[in-house]
C-alpha cells in the first residue's frame, strides 16, 4: 500500500501550470515543511523535512484558488519517485507526493492570530465561528477539558 498523509505549511506559492490539449488540466508543485519531532540525541531543537508535492485537476485548482506561503494543511496522496536526464547528461531521481485530497488545518482567524500571543501561557480563545474553539499553539494538554 502507498499513502501519505502530511500536515505542514506551504514554503511559497504554488506554481500553477496547464497541460497542453483539449482538455487543459491544472498541475500544481509546491513543497510543504513537515515538522520533524523526536531526536534520536535527545535535544529538543525542532527541524523539518521539506516534502515536494504535485496535485492534477480539481485538488490543483484547489491549491491556487486558496493556498498561499505559510498556510497550513493536510495533504493526502501516494509517493512516486521518477528520474529523467539533465541538460548535462545526468540522470536525476525525483521522489514527489502525489496529492490526491487537501484540508486546511486551521482556520484563516487562528492562521492570522499565529504569535499574537504574549503570555507564557495563553488562554483558549472564543469560538471561530465553526462552533469550535481555537486552542492557541503552546497550550499545555493539562489545561485541556479532557484526556
Amino acid at each position: 500500500m502507498n499513502k501519505v498523509i502530511l500536515m505542514g505549511r506551504l514554503t511559497r506559492d504554488p506554481d500553477i501550470r496547464y497541460s497542453q490539449g483539449e482538455n487543459a488540466m491544472a498541475i500544481a508543485r509546491y513543497t510543504l515543511a513537515v515538522d520533524r519531532r523526536g531526536r534520536k540525541d535527545g535535544s529538543s531543537e525542532q527541524t523539518a523535512d521539506f516534502i515536494s508535492c504535485v496535485s492534477f485537476g480539481k485538488i490543483a485548482e484547489f491549491a491556487e484558488r486558496y493556498l498561499r506561503q505559510g498556510t497550513k494543511i493536510v495533504a493526502e496522496g501516494r509517493i512516486q519517485t521518477g528520474s529523467y536526464t539533465n541538460k548535462d547528461g545526468q540522470k536525476v531521481y525525483t521522489t514527489d507526493v502525489v496529492v490526491e485530497n487537501c484540508e486546511f488545518a486551521e482556520s484563516k482567524n487562528s492562521a492570522s492570530d499565529a504569535g499574537n500571543y504574549s503570555s507564557s501561557r495563553p488562554e483558549p480563545t472564543s469560538a471561530a465561528g465553526d462552533g469550535f474553539m481555537n486552542i492557541p499553539d503552546g497550550v499545555e494538554d493539562e489545561g485541556l477539558p479532557f484526556n
